[in-house]
């Protein structure tokens, strides 16, 4: 008899998640220890995914394997894109005249 599941979990465990990301448990362990990868942490210490950070997965793998870069070299990538991500949202949101805070800074940016 096959099942089928009715929704999608919220949470996936640690093994669950590698399998999905067809990656090892050890090397996802190593991506959240890095800061690649976003996971909590319950009472028992285990590791727990929201399926999104597939999405994160998939980037640091393209990352390493188009342009070669080792998982510390790929954490900063991450952050500039990210960075460079938000501040394309803040012009967007200038040029349209959307609502802009008077006191807005830009993300990561010293006062």
């Amino acid at each position: 008899m096959r099942t089928y599941a009715i929704a999608v979990p919220v949470r996936l465990d640690l093994d669950r998640f590698a399998r999905q990301a067809g990656l090892h448990p050890v090397l996802v362990q190593r991506f959240v220890a890095l800061g690649l990868v976003d996971a909590d942490r319950d009472t028992y210490g285990r590791l727990w995914f929201r399926p999104a950070a597939l999405h994160q997965v998939a980037r640091v793998q393209r990352l390493r394997a188009d342009l070669c870069l080792n998982y510390t070299a790929i954490g900063l990538v991450v952050d500039l894109l990210d960075r460079i991500e938000d501040l394309q949202a803040a012009l967007r949101r200038s040029e349209h005249g959307g609502p802009e805070p008077a006191d807005a800074e830009v993300p990561g940016s010293a006062a």
